[in-house]
């Protein structure tokens, strides 16, 4: 009797890692179909509207609670694979959560990341160091003017006032979007979540990620304020459908550039000045200390906030998570998570219109 259950066990494992690849292969698949890439578009925007309402009044991250979960029951499948009596049982568990997961990930998220690229919608230019450097230029003296206008904390650094006031300036800003840009839904429905990793988060590297699974955006609450404005702008930008970071980075810029709220606005210019200099620097780094050096004495501050910041929270995470991130947007036909070029390249054909 032992051995026909064994066996039944056997056969139901081979199954179940069959449809996992059967999975893979399908939504390879659909990956290249324009039909079925649009289908998946429209069914995440009444996933999302639905999941919003269902999640969103929630005072705390579902998702992380979620993640919780999942995480706590493969970690006690993981350790039952150990004793051999319930090793076989354990490892046919681990493969239907599996199968689940990525099938819930791949239709509700993961096939997003295969809609038109927001670079075939912006007129075709050469993307120059010199086209850079002016836009350096012009995105420096933004900063040094909209730095004037925010609060800083007892030691003179840039403090966010109302991080309500933005959350809700960004949903509005979504609106505004160009349309030959974004044509996507947007309900206004503030599903921003401080996340209950921040301690963690701090320490990897990460400062905000969404949840495709409950549509919650959450950031680092720890984050220094020249990040948080900012990094909420990404994450909404994801909860519009914008699955590709550097894509995200550029409707969250768009979302911020022009805004009313100063903080919002200021965050979003240091971003990108930071990210234009990071695309030169290997090619001219005496311009980029120059940059630096013209800071005005408030962005230097805030600046020694970030480096501080880091310094403190440096550790073996952010070594791991930086390289388990950059395979993760490879694998996604993205960039690594250190390049800012597809981002600068969007801004450089933005900028030339």
């Amino acid at each position: 009797m032992a051995h026909i259950n064994s066996i039944k066990k056997y056969h139901k494992k081979r199954f179940w890692a069959a449809i996992l690849v059967v999975q893979i292969v399908l939504f390879f698949i659909f990956s290249k179909l324009k039909v079925t890439v649009s289908f998946f578009e429209s069914f995440f925007e009444a996933q999302k509207e639905f999941h919003q309402l269902l999640f969103s009044w929630v005072p705390f991250s579902v998702g992380d609670v979620f993640y919780i979960i999942l995480g706590a029951f493969l970690l006690y499948f993981i350790i039952k694979c150990f004793p051999k009596k319930s090793r076989s049982r354990s490892l046919l568990k681990i493969l239907i959560i599996l199968n689940i997961f990525y099938f819930i990930y791949q239709i509700f998220w993961g096939m997003l990341y295969f809609q038109t690229p927001i670079i075939a919608k912006l007129p075709k230019t050469e993307i120059t160091l010199e086209k850079r450097k002016a836009l350096a230029i012009k995105y420096l003296e933004k900063c040094r003017e909209t730095r004037k206008l925010v609060k800083e904390d007892e030691k003179g650094v840039f403090k966010v006032s109302d991080l309500k006031s933005i959350q809700e300036e960004i949903l509005k800003r979504q609106n505004k979007l160009p349309d030959f840009i974004s044509n996507k839904k947007n309900d206004e429905i503030n599903s921003f979540k401080p996340s209950l990793f921040k301690s963690v988060m701090s320490f990897t590297g990460i400062l905000g990620y969404y949840n495709p699974f409950t549509t919650e955006a959450q950031y680092n609450a720890e984050l220094p304020s020249s990040y948080l404005p900012f990094t909420l702008a990404h994450e909404s930008s994801h909860q519009l459908g914008f699955a590709r970071e550097q894509e995200a980075n550029f409707i969250g810029y768009l979302i911020g550039i022009n805004s009313q709220n100063v903080e919002l606005k200021y965050s979003t210019e240091y971003f990108t000045l930071k990210s234009l200099l990071n695309s030169i620097v290997v090619e001219d780094k005496n311009f980029v200390d120059e940059i630096l050096e013209n800071y005005s004495p408030p962005m230097k501050k805030d600046r020694a906030n970030e480096k501080r910041f880091a310094l403190e929270h440096q550790s073996w995470l952010t070594d791991f998570f930086g390289f388990t991130n950059n395979l993760f947007l490879k694998t996604n036909q993205q960039e690594g998570s250190v390049t800012y070029s597809y981002f600068v390249n969007l801004l450089v054909c933005y900028e030339q219109q």
